[in-house]
This record gives structure tokens, sequence and C-alpha cells, in this order.
């Protein structure tokens, strides 16, 4: 399977539904085909092959899909490459990829042209026109404008591909400079289309051939259309895989929002008016949001239509128990799926329904998935030892480049290859996994490890606390000091004696808050995951 020709199958099968909306601009699956042929071909006019790196540096929108397909197409790289980076992180990623091209928003323009002449490599350079940068109209030398290079080349003959293509994934990590990790498309494909289904009520086929026919027939029915919202960037593999691989390979149709951060009116708006059925969202730091918004109500008044709304989806950060509670008291028919997962590999699930009880940061085991000790034995199911979540599978090739840390991260044990994203975990006795946190983030105090996942969880239930991380800081007594930096809901009036006794109701004392940092927002991410490194600053600047 290769997701190219799978989603040409569906073209070929429902060229007349929706497949891509962004605003009113929409695209039906042949219009989508038939784009990215165009663009397929205009990448090797350039002089571009398969296995040739194309970075796409832009926001989410039909662009960055379309522009995708098409290197999907012509057996090219899709290099994501996200939007915050500036000149020298921007000159890293796309050296360190071999990216011999560059698609790119022309608000981000003047970026762009102040890299290009660092990147002998490069052989084509679009601008798809989104408005002038922040300082002004910038023109990047050589930059062929996306429609006008569309409408200059006939759609590219569809060709036989090779389930050993490459995907790659770019990834900041929690350390170091960002790593492309490399998969083979051939097990992706067939990983969310096996994934994908299902969610549709829809079993799996025996063969590629089928999916087609099979997508056709479920579109047809009476069944709702699968209609699904990535509130994540495109550019980050949560709303990539979740928000667009995945639904995209059962025939839905993906709809990107206009707001470039999250804007949850916005998001119950779209929900409402397209009629979504399944919204990919990151953890508290985005269903908090969410909650609040459905409280307020429509700005101009009267309460969101969300009964479409069958599924919410997240992955890579923590969702709490509490917060997935209030979402399915105000959404009562939703199934709430709370994947673990990274860039290297997926772990595990959480599913919770209205009246199902279910804990923070527990998941059940994916079949593949092991938790090994240092010397490389199993973690005993109901023990209290603790070891490091190994993924099995479709396991990445390596990360790009960098076959030190591939080696370090992708390990054969008892002749079974094993992804080791670095994350902590426990093994309940009825074999559920209980994620503690990523290794390289645990705090050593007093002799004592403290996983900051756990803390900030206690911190978020205290009333008024909106958002939060913990970070150690160098401390001459204990070593690292466990602080918490916090934002608050608007109008809280909450202090750093009362954070600290609450999570000392919570928690063994040494897990609580040496002191609290008050910060108007936490440092995250786009795609919500934690910013250790900025909070670690804030909390150094604040000692």
């Amino acid at each position: 399977m290769h997701f190219a020709t799978v989603w040409e199958s569906i073209a070929d099968s429902i060229p007349d539904h929706v497949a891509i909306t962004h605003l009113d601009n929409r695209r039906t699956w042949a219009e989508f085909d038939d784009r990215a042929a165009r663009a397929a071909q205009a990448f090797t006019a350039a002089g571009l092959g398969p296995d040739s790196k194309i970075a796409l540096y832009m926001y989410n929108g039909n662009e960055y899909m379309e522009a995708h397909y098409g290197v999907f197409k012509m057996r090219g790289v899709a290099v994501n490459v996200n939007y915050r980076y500036l000149d020298e992180e921007l000159w890293y990623l796309l050296d360190n990829s071999d990216a011999e091209a560059i698609v790119f928003h022309s608000s981000l323009a003047d970026r762009v042209a102040r890299v290009v002449d660092r990147l002998p490599k490069l052989k084509l350079l679009v601008v798809v026109d989104d408005g002038p940068a922040p300082g002004g109209p910038a023109e990047v030398p050589g930059a062929q404008e996306f429609e006008s290079l569309l409408a200059a080349h006939e759609p590219m003959e569809r060709i036989t591909r090779s389930e050993d293509d490459i995907y790659m994934l770019y990834t900041g990590g929690t350390t170091g400079m960002p790593k492309g990790v490399m998969y083979q498309v051939g097990g992706l494909t067939e990983g969310f289309i096996m994934q994908g289904f299902p969610i549709v009520g829809l079993a799996p086929p025996n063969d590629a051939s089928e999916i087609g026919e099979l997508v056709k027939a479920a579109v047809e029915s009476d069944a709702p259309r699968m209609v699904s919202i990535p509130c994540a960037p495109l550019m980050h593999g949560t709303g990539c895989w979740i928000g667009w691989f995945i639904p995209m390979c059962a025939g839905g149709e993906i709809v990107t929002l206009a707001n470039r951060s999250l804007d949850p009116h916005e998001v119950l708006q779209t929900i409402e008016d397209r009629k979504a059925t399944a919204i990919t969202i990151v953890g508290d730091s985005f269903a908090k949001p969410l909650v609040r918004a459905i409280d307020e109500g429509k700005p101009s008044g009267g309460s969101y239509d969300l009964s479409s709304a069958a599924m919410f989806l997240s992955s890579g950060v923590m969702w709490t128990t509490e917060v997935k509670q209030q979402m399915l008291d105000r959404i009562e028919q939703a199934v709430l799926v709370d994947a673990m997962g990274s860039s290297e590999g997926s772990m595990g699930t959480q599913i919770m329904m209205k009246g199902m009880p279910t804990e923070t940061a527990k998941f059940t085991q994916a079949p593949t998935t092991k938790v090994f000790k240092d010397d490389d034995t199993e973690v005993v199911p109901g023990s209290d030892e603790v070891g490091m979540v190994a993924a099995g599978g479709n396991v990445p090739i390596g990360y790009y480049k960098d076959p030190e840390k591939s080696d370090r991260t992708f390990r054969v044990i008892d002749g079974v290859r094993y992804s080791f994203p670095g994350d902590l975990a426990q093994v309940a006795e009825d074999g559920t996994l209980i994620l503690l946190g990523r290794g390289s983030q645990v705090i050593n105090t007093g002799g004592e490890k403290v996983f900051p996942e756990e803390v900030e969880e206690a911190v978020k239930r205290v009333d008024g606390v909106l958002d939060c991380l913990v970070v150690g800081v160098e401390n001459e007594k204990f070593g690292q000091a466990v602080t918490a930096v916090a934002s608050l809901v608007d109008g809280a009036a909450v202090d750093q004696a009362t954070v600290i006794a609450s999570v000392k109701s919570d928690l063994a004392g040494y897990k609580a808050p040496k002191s609290v940092i008050f910060v108007d927002d936490v440092p995250r991410a786009p795609n919500g995951k934690a910013d250790y490194k900025t909070a670690k600053e804030l909390a150094e600047a604040a000692s």
C-alpha cells in the first residue's frame, strides 16, 4: 500500500465528494487529485525525482495537503517545517534534510529570502499567497507562484510506486536539534488504514484494490460521512497523522481552520457548520479552552450545535480525566480517544465515554508494546518497577543522517525491533500502561525522582489554574528544586501557597513545587506540546 495509490483509488471512486476544505474553498476528490498531480508534474519538471526532499513551510490549508499529496505521487519525501522557525532554525532543518525544493507561504517569505543563498541544493521555490510578511512584502528571487505553477503543468501520469519509499517526519524532540524520523510508506499506510477503517465502521480491507469500493459504499450509505477537523498544525504528527492521513484513508473530508492559533469559538462554529464528526486536539491545552467556549456560548448569543461530534482524538500531551469528564458533560455522545505515541511510534490508547471511569495517564497497551528495564528484561505487571516503553510493530527505519541516535532509539531485543522514544512507565496488574513521563525530564530532588507530568496534573487540579509545566531548577540543598510554571484563568486569584498546599494534599510532600512561577501563557509549541526548555528558562530567571 502507498498513500498516493490509495488516495488515487478513493478519488476515482468518489470523485464528486468533498475531500478538503479551507474557509469557503472546497476541493472535491477529483479536484484534489488533479491539483496534486499537477504539483507532482511541476516537481518532476524541475529535476526532482524519487527520494528528493521537498520542504513544506506552511500553515494549515488546502495547499499544504495538495503539495504533500503531489510529493507522494512522484515518490518524493515531504519535509515538514515548523512555521515558527526563524532564520537559523529554518536553515538548519532545510540543510539537514537536503531539501531540493521549498513550498512556502508568502507571509513567511522574508525568512526564506534570508536563507536561500546558503542552500545550494535547491532546485525549486514555490510561494503560496497568503498575504505579506509581518514586516511587509518580501521577494524570494526565482520563486514561482503556486497557482501559476499548477496551471502551467498537465497532471502527471500515475505511476507504480514502491512500499519501500520513505516517509519522513521531522520532530523537535525534548533536547537537541530536530531529527527526521524515517518510515517506509507501505507500513505506515497499511497501519493507518487498519486504524482508519474501523473508525467509520468498516472492516479493514484484505487488499488495497478493495479500498475504493469500500469507501464508496460507506459514503453512499445512510451513516454520517467522516468530516475531520485537525485543530493541531499539519506540520506536526498529531495534526498530520490523526487529523488528516487516517481519516483521508477512509475517504473522509478534511477541514482546516483559518486561525493560526487555537480559537475555540472557531472550532465549535466549524463543527456546527461542517457537521464535523472527528476533531483532533492536543490534550488539556486544547480541551480546556473548548470547554470554556462551550459554556460561554456563541458571541452572538445562543449555544453551539455539537450533535455531529462523534469523536475527539488527542495525542502527545496529557489529557486529564477531569477535563475529559468536563467535555463529556457537555458533549455526551462523544467518544474521547487519547493516544499514547510520538513521532517514533504508537504505544497505547485510552478510550473514554460518558459514564466510563478512567484514570489519567493510564493506557491500554498496544499488542506490540513492551516495557523494559535497563537490563532489557520486561517489567512485571503489578510491580512497582519502572521501565522504558518500547513500541513494536511498524518501527521507523531510523533518524535521517544520524546513525548513532538511530542505534540508541531503535533496538532489537530477543529478535524483535523496537522504538524507544524515551517514555517511562509502569505496568498495572491488568496490563495497562501507567505513563510516568519522558525520562529526559525527570527531576532528581533530594535523592528522589519526580516525574513532571504527575505534578503538573496535580497543579492543574487547583481551582483557577489554567495550565502548568513543571521543571527542575538547580538548587544547593536539593540538587534540583521542583518548580511549577503556571498560568491562571482570567480573573482567578491563586497564590503560590495555595498551589503548594493543594499538591501536598494529593502527592508526597517531596513532589510538591518548592516555588510557583506565574506567567501569562505557559510555553508550548503550536501543537500544544510542552516547551520545557523555555519553561526552565522562565523558572531560572525568576529564581
